[in-house]
């Protein structure tokens, strides 16, 4: 994988990196196969270890995650969904790490087409201003090595790994 940048700004993180497949696919591995890739031993809100993470594909669709004992719990939903180019999301987690329906961060991914089998992911976590008097701490977290840096290294080495199948 090839990070091209990575850059937290005051009320955004964002990370540009490059996969060695086609938009197309790129889409499909972050969307429909969101709960392969996702680490969800140690990414999860859930009282229960995580089974899978989903996303619904289309605009008003769902994103949560559903644990081993069958329980959901909400993260999210799907604002835009315009594939293989975008797709919006609203992160609706509080700086508890609590789904609350009210609350809303948005994340942002578009899929840029560099060759038949090479993709640029333009990544944007945004209005975090949200969080508050947490907003400085929680953009530190998510920004950090173990927030959405790993988060996306392990979906571009899938990713990878799917565009040599």
């Amino acid at each position: 994988m090839n990070v091209a940048s990575t850059t937290v700004a005051k009320y955004s993180v964002r990370k540009t990196l490059t996969v060695e497949t086609s938009a197309e696919r790129a889409f499909r591995v972050f969307t429909e196969k969101h709960g392969d890739w996702w680490p969800m031993a140690t990414h999860h809100i859930g009282k229960h270890p995580a089974r899978t993470v989903i996303i619904e594909p289309a605009e008003g669709g769902r994103w949560y995650e559903q644990g081993e004992d069958g329980s959901e719990c909400d993260w999210g939903r799907v604002l835009v969904w315009d594939p293989p180019h975008r797709l919006v999301m609203a992160w609706q987690l509080t700086g508890d790490w609590q789904f609350d329906p009210s609350f809303l961060t948005e994340v942002e991914l578009r899929f840029i087409r560099e060759g038949a089998h090479r993709t640029r992911v333009e990544f944007e976590h945004r209005n975090l201003e949200a969080y508050g008097a947490k907003a400085d701490t929680v953009r530190e977290m998510i920004g950090a090595p173990g927030g959405w840096p790993t988060i996306l290294e392990k979906f571009a080495d899938f990713a990878n790994e799917e565009g040599r199948q």
